[in-house]
């Protein structure tokens, strides 16, 4: 990937300059992972970060038999990057939600990255700070309607990860068992709200394309709170 098309796509290097991306890429190691493959497993110890070209992945915790997924990562995102920070063993599995390519760092060549490069250390805390804050969100959220918290997820992953069409946006078919983890629903719930918004033309699940067309996202912003 060339070091300019790398910048745009990662908001993280939005602010690096050349040499340290020169550098980064010279390093890095691509990955094609299938549908379901695990990327990362719980327990190991954090050797890398991973960004993330194309596809999508969850992030999930293991609860004895139990699985919970409690983010959805797409396009231009990157992860693993807390294991390595804390010199600690990885808290969550990370899996292939579609066919994903990815590029590698490991833990050591990133971190002498963040030495190089002050404005790239200040964007990591910043992207991190972003994420925590999306955390107490979610946490506030608790007590909102059903479908308000299921509008909020679905504008974030559009507004995210989305792909713009002359439809409106499209984001993965992410199953709903893993959308209504992220949004602390049940399953029943986020199905009967789902062909809801379907049924009043907001959205369109498309299974063959492994698509949802999200087609009236001002609609769904609204009802998020978001406007």
């Amino acid at each position: 990937m060339q070091t300019k098309a790398f910048s745009e796509l990662f908001p993280l290097f939005n602010t690096a300059d050349s040499e340290t991306l020169d550098w980064l890429l010279s390093v890095a190691v691509d990955h094609e992972y299938p549908v379901d493959r695990a990327v990362l497993m719980e327990d190991a110890w954090g050797n890398a970060v991973y960004f993330v070209v194309s596809g999508w992945v969850k992030v999930r915790r293991l609860y004895g038999e139990d699985a919970v997924t409690l983010a959805i990562l797409g396009r231009g995102d990157f992860f693993g990057e807390m294991a390595i920070l804390d010199e600690s063993p990885r808290s969550t599995d990370v899996i292939a939600l579609s066919d994903v390519e990815l590029i590698s760092v490991s833990a050591q060549r990133f971190i002498q990255t963040l030495f190089k490069d002050p404005q790239l250390h200040h964007r990591m805390l910043q992207l991190m700070v972003r994420r925590l804050r999306q955390t107490n969100q979610r946490i506030q959220r608790r007590q909102q309607p059903q479908a308000v918290k299921l509008a909020n997820t679905l504008v974030y992953l559009a507004e995210s990860y989305g792909q713009p069409t002359d439809k409106g946006t499209e984001i993965y078919n992410i199953p709903f068992k893993d959308l209504a983890d992220v949004t602390d629903i049940n399953v029943e719930e986020t199905t009967k709200i789902m062909e809801k918004l379907e049924s009043k033309g907001w959205l369109k699940i498309n299974p063959i394309q492994q698509t949802i067309c999200l087609m009236n996202l001002k609609q769904l912003a609204n009802l998020a709170g978001r406007i």
